[in-house]
């Protein structure tokens, strides 16, 4: 993976079934990273975000979903997250162990993420539950905030302008 800032995809990061791994397992592929909880307004954004891994998945693009309870609104454990988005939401794809994406604590990945400004130019802190970034093959970041649907034309462009023809 050729991301600009090289040490972002060495980062390690914990499969939600506890396996050691890196963003380079995900090596030339576009790929869509959202912080995610399960008992927040927004979780109906699963659904698209599985109808983006079903419409693209293929072409070398993957959904990441990032567990964090930061704003008190997700599950207590893996097992419980994964039987939610399973059985509730039907995801398919990779999800992560609980992390928290702002404060102290922030996963090295998060503090990475959080320097990329959204289109009002604001970087720093992750708002609420859904924030989306969408890392390009070629090492771009692009940030949108949580009420950016996850099919919203901005992302699409930028996952489509990313993957293969």
């Amino acid at each position: 993976m050729t991301i600009t800032n090289p040490s972002i995809a060495d980062i390690p990061l914990t499969t939600i079934d506890g396996e050691a791994t890196t963003l380079t397992a995900y090596a030339g592929k576009v790929l869509l990273i959202v912080n995610v909880a399960s008992r927040c307004g927004l979780a109906p954004q699963y659904e698209k975000l599985e109808q983006l891994q079903k419409s693209y998945g293929e072409r070398g693009f993957t959904v990441l979903g990032f567990p964090s309870n930061q704003f008190l609104q997700e599950l207590s454990s893996s097992d419980a997250i994964k039987e939610y988005c399973s059985t509730t939401w039907g995801v398919t794809f990779p999800m992560f162990e609980k992390i928290k994406v702002n404060g102290k604590s922030q996963h090295p990945l998060y503090a990475e993420l959080t320097k990329t400004p959204d289109a009002a130019g604001k970087a720093g802190k992750v708002k609420w539950n859904f924030e989306k970034f969408v890392i390009t093959p070629s090492g771009e970041v692009h940030r949108f905030r949580p009420a950016t649907e996850p099919d919203a034309p901005e992302i699409i462009d930028v996952i489509e302008g990313a993957l293969p023809a």
